[in-house]
């Protein structure tokens, strides 16, 4: 498996950044490949994703530590993906957004399509920075 760690500080308080990231109808407008996404009962997710050209749906149960301020999910249909979302409060009006997402370059490669080895990590790294600038835009957009 490999890791990525990315992080953004943005600007609102950390319970607004962490309404927004709860509010699962709203990825398609800032996790790119997302089409579609509903919570079923508030622990599972479904997501319609566009890879290759092709619509595909994923399953993801989702876990929180609230006291810790961690969302953390794990899909359980498609691809095997695993991560959390950890906000930190930087001062009362702004938060830190840290991702981690581990993945296997072999599956991601056959699911989603690309490049191997490095190139393929630099995509993946790029996806998830744009990923969460879109974030940061959307939830200081809605305060």
């Amino acid at each position: 498996m490999s890791t990525l760690e990315e992080q953004i500080d943005i600007d609102v308080p950390m319970d607004v950044a962490w309404d927004s990231l709860h509010r699962m109808e709203t990825y398609p407008r800032f996790v790119d490949g997302v089409r579609g996404a509903r919570s079923e009962d508030g622990i599972r997710t479904s997501l319609d994703v566009e890879t290759g050209g092709r619509l595909r749906q994923f399953e993801a149960e989702i876990t929180d530590r609230a006291k810790e301020n961690v969302m953390a999910w794990q899909t359980t249909s498609g691809p095997d993906l695993a991560g959390t979302f950890s906000l930190l409060p930087i001062d009362r009006g702004h938060t830190r957004v840290q991702a981690r997402i581990e993945y296997d370059p072999d599956t991601v490669k056959e699911t989603f399509g690309g490049p191997k080895g490095f190139a393929q990590a630099t995509a993946i790294e790029r996806l998830v920075r744009d990923d969460l600038e879109h974030f940061k835009e959307l939830t200081e957009q809605q305060r």
